[in-house]
Order: C-alpha cells, then sequence, then structure tokens
C-alpha cells in the first residue's frame, strides 16, 4: 500500500517549527515547577528529594518523572547552571526557558515513534484511518495549549501509553504492554484510572488460558508479576530504605484539596456545581435553606474546600465508589471478550469515569480521554459521533488555560481549525456502522458544535468588553458548564455504542 501523505514524520517537523516560535509565549506556575524540580533533583541527594520545601511547588511527582527531571538537568547544567539552584525561585532567564522549552519538543518524539507504531501495525484500508487519527493527536490543540505554552510534559508520558496501548495489539508483546504501562504509572500517578483496565484485559488474555478461565498460566504470571515488581522496586525502593514511602505517598495524593478545582473542570461536579449556584439565587423563593459559610467558598477549590450551600456534600469517598462503579461496568465486557477493541474502549471508559466522578480534577486530564479514544474513533460513524462532542468538548474547556490576550488568536484559530479539518476527514475516512445510528443523537452533536463559537466569543471577547473585571466567575462557569454537557454527553454516546457492537 503506497504511503499515504503528509507523513507523521513530515507534520512532526512542522509542528516542531510552530511550537519554536512559542517559545516567548505565556508560561504558567508549571513552568516555575519544573525548574525548581530541575533544581531539586540536579542539587540535593535522593533521600531530600521528597522532603524539600523551600518552594510551595514542591515534587509530587513519582519518582521516575524525578529521575527524568534528573536527566535533563544534566544538560540543563550548561544552559544556565543559575537555573539549578534551589533558593533561585521565579528564574527565568532566556536560556532557562529556550531550554525548558526544548525539552518538551525533544521529549515528544516519544509519541512521534508510538503513533507511528500505531499506523505500523494497522493494515489494509485502517491503516490510511490510523495514519489521520495518528496525526490528530501528534497536532493535538490539547497537547499544543498544555505543554508548548502553558507547560508540561503530557506529550512524552501521553507516547508511553500509546506505545502500551499498541503493544497490546499482539499477543506476543503483551508482556511488554503491561511492563511498560507499569512504568508509565511510576512517572506520573494520573495514569492509575487507567489501570483497572490493564489489570481485567492481561489477566484474561495473559495470564489465563484462551481457552478456559479457569485454567492460569502460571509462568505468564510469574513473567509479568516479577517484571511489575521490578520496576516499581528500581522506582520507589531507594525511598522505602529509608522509610519514605508515607511521604512520597502524602505527596502524591493530597485528598486535603477540594472537590472541584479552582476553574471547574468539565464533568459531573461541574454540574452539580452549577446546579447548587442556581438554587443559591432560587432558595428562598422555593423554600430551601442555604448554608451561610459555604456562600464566599463554594466550589472554589481551596485547600480544604468542598462546601455546597444548598445540595449535600460531596466526600473522597462518595468520588471513589461513583468512578469505581462506573469503570466497573464497561470491565465485565472486556473480561467476557477480551479483544484489543473491546480494550482500547475500557481504557477510554476508565478514563471518562475518572474525569467525569474523580475528586479535585484538573481540566487537563481529559487528555486522558480523548486520546485512546483517538485510536478507535475511526473504528465505525457511530465511534465517531460519540467522539466528535468530546473533540469540542475536551478542547474548549482548556481555553482558561490560557487568559492572556496575546494567546488568545493562538488558541481560538489553531483549536477551531484543527476540530474543522480533522472532523471532516474523520468524517470522510469512517465506515458506516453495520448497528443503527442514533439520529437525536447525531441532531444534538450538530447543534452543540454550533453553540461553540458564540460561546468562546462571549467568554474570550464580549464578557470582557461588557462588564470589564465584574462577574470574573461567569466565563469560566459558561465554558465548564458547556464542555461538562459536551463531555456527559459523549460518554453516554460511548457506552451506548461500546456495548451494542
Amino acid at each position: 500500500m503506497a504511503e499515504t501523505f503528509p507523513t507523521l514524520v513530515q507534520c512532526a517537523i512542522v509542528a516542531g517549527a510552530l511550537k519554536v516560535l512559542l517559545f516567548p509565549a505565556y508560561k504558567s506556575t508549571d513552568f516555575e515547577v519544573h525548574r525548581n524540580w530541575l533544581a531539586i533533583t540536579h542539587s540535593l541527594p535522593i533521600w531530600e528529594w521528597y522532603l524539600e520545601k523551600t518552594s510551595e511547588w514542591t515534587l509530587d511527582y513519582p519518582p521516575f518523572f524525578a529521575y527524568f527531571e534528573w536527566i535533563l538537568s544534566q544538560v540543563g547544567k550548561l544552559a544556565d547552571p543559575a537555573m539549578l539552584r534551589v533558593y533561585n525561585l521565579e528564574y527565568d532567564s532566556w536560556q532557562t526557558v529556550y531550554f525548558q522549552r526544548i525539552t518538551v519538543i525533544v521529549s515528544e518524539l516519544i509519541l512521534v515513534y508510538a503513533l507511528q507504531m500505531f499506523i505500523d501495525s494497522s493494515y489494509g484500508a485502517s491503516k490510511r484511518a490510523a495514519q489521520a487519527a495518528a496525526i490528530s493527536v501528534l497536532l493535538s490543540p490539547g497537547l499544543l495549549i498544555i505543554d508548548h505554552i502553558h507547560f508540561q510534559y503530557n506529550g512524552a508520558m501521553y507516547g508511553i501509553l500509546v506505545a502500551s496501548l499498541v503493544l497490546a495489539r499482539k499477543r506476543s508483546t503483551l508482556l511488554a504492554s503491561g511492563l511498560v504501562f507499569a512504568a508509565l504509572l511510576c512517572m506520573k500517578h494520573i495514569y492509575l484510572y487507567l489501570a483497572p483496565a490493564y489489570f481485567v484485559f492481561l489477566l484474561r488474555a495473559y495470564c489465563l488460558s484462551p481457552k478456559s478461565i479457569f485454567r492460569v498460566q502460571f509462568l505468564n504470571c510469574l513473567k509479568l508479576g516479577s517484571g511489575i515488581a521490578a520496576i516499581f522496586a528500581t522506582a520507589f525502593g531507594p525511598f522505602a530504605l529509608k522509610g519514605q514511602i508515607p511521604q512520597i505517598l502524602g505527596r502524591l495524593f493530597p485528598f486535603s484539596r477540594g472537590l472541584c478545582h479552582a476553574y471547574w473542570a468539565p464533568n459531573v461536579w461541574a454540574m452539580y456545581s452549577f446546579v447548587d449556584r442556581v438554587l443559591i439565587i432560587l432558595a428562598p423563593r422555593i423554600g430551601l435553606s442555604i448554608k451561610g459559610e459555604a456562600l464566599k467558598s463554594v466550589t472554589r477549590g481551596l485547600v480544604g474546600d468542598t462546601s455546597f450551600a444548598v445540595l449535600p456534600d460531596i466526600t473522597p469517598r462518595m468520588c471513589f465508589a461513583l468512578t469505581l462503579l462506573s469503570q466497573a461496568i464497561p470491565l465485565v465486557k472486556l473480561f467476557i471478550h477480551p479483544t484489543w477493541d473491546t480494550f482500547i474502549g475500557a481504557v477510554t471508559l476508565c478514563g471518562y469515569a475518572s474525569f467525569l466522578f474523580g475528586w479535585h480534577v484538573h481540566e487537563k486530564a481529559i487528555l486522558l480521554v480523548i486520546i485512546p479514544f483517538s485510536l478507535i474513533a475511526l473504528k465505525d460513524r457511530r465511534y465517531l459521533s460519540a467522539f466528535r462532542p468530546l473533540a469540542v468538548a475536551g478542547h474548549v474547556s482548556l481555553f482558561p488555560l490560557l487568559f492572556t490576550p496575546a494567546e488568545f488568536p493562538i488558541k481560538t484559530v489553531y483549536t477551531i481549525f484543527w476540530l474543522v479539518l480533522f472532523l471532516m476527514v474523520f468524517d470522510r475516512l469512517a465506515p458506516a456502522s453495520a448497528w443503527p445510528r442514533f439520529f437525536l443523537f447525531d441532531r444534538f452533536c450538530t447543534l452543540y458544535i454550533a453553540v461553540s463559537i458564540p460561546l468562546i466569543l462571549y467568554c474570550s471577547l464580549i464578557h470582557g468588553v461588557v462588564f470589564g473585571k465584574s462577574y470574573e466567575f461567569l466565563p469560566l462557569m459558561f465554558t465548564s458548564s458547556y464542555s461538562a454537557i459536551g463531555v456527559v454527553g459523549s460518554w453516554v454516546g460511548f457506552l451506548v455504542v461500546y456495548f451494542t457492537s
């Protein structure tokens, strides 16, 4: 089959050139977070990494990411040694900025390699669809906004995730898939949300006999178990010797934070928070009581702030139970039918569950849903119908991360261009489904996408012109609530497709 153009590598080169032009763009506090982590891992003994608290941005990623920062620091000292001083807070010389921006671009080559693996693992008519999906992930507005402007290293870590998912496509590389995912967990603990799907799939497809679930393949269990144990021992072993595991766990899982982030991530709790706000206004008229102490703090996401004024409060235990329940439902089908497509669907639904019902969810976690879903979005037109509102809602929900005027045209024009281009391409490539589509859901998608343009204009431009700095939370609330409707609608649509395919 002739190679389809443009190739992934060609797109990566062009994208890299664009990202270089963004070096002087806005950078969030995450830039200082990672500069501080460079300094901590370079200047201090390993035993002090998770104890150091000179900066408020303490190290709170698992050890493999700390080792990654240490490796970067060995090169960073050649660019500007001053960036590696622990007490040099808020340091951002141009050498430091350029170095950190370059490391994001270079580390994203892991994603390029993994996406090429995905393309190469596809055959026949699906290869062209795989290439379109791979390019859409590489050029994702989410990665551009979060990594290359706001500043993080998600591209590299999602590259490891995609590589693990692709390795799960063949029985001969199932072990490698599990071990790669274990290494990813030791880089960023957010991927724990996807672990239930991996556990069920590897149990069913690798540890149990394909002929009978009552026959255990003990050698495979031994290889998988010992491999995962070795990876976790490498990551956490040095700290375990010093009795620092409780300290690390306290950094990784700060449950003292509120239910919602300062800006509501577009999930079920955003909708819950919106309803609570409306009920505050309606309560005197319909005879509902209001908790006065919650009025000033409701849903702000500050430390210890989880109070609602009218609706019942939500606890971490409730979030955990709802997340676990909504993950367990698709895992039943995965256990019964452990195919690769079912596995990717279960991974996607685990991502949905954690995003929709999790505690203190960040809006950036929407990529945990979008990226695995992209790998099967072109399976047929019903999958694509569920993917469309997610693509729109997920990327629009990231706009508040970039609130400076200079970045408005970049985020808006790039995202709209990406949505128009790839949704049109996907529409041409997605094959017809053998199952009937839902007319009302398709109409919902069309209407939902149409509403996004006036919403973006109001929240980014019109509100500031009309109200100035008054009612600053209003555009955030509108963006979050609109996006939450899209994500929840997409989740419901995908659940229907997943269980009727």
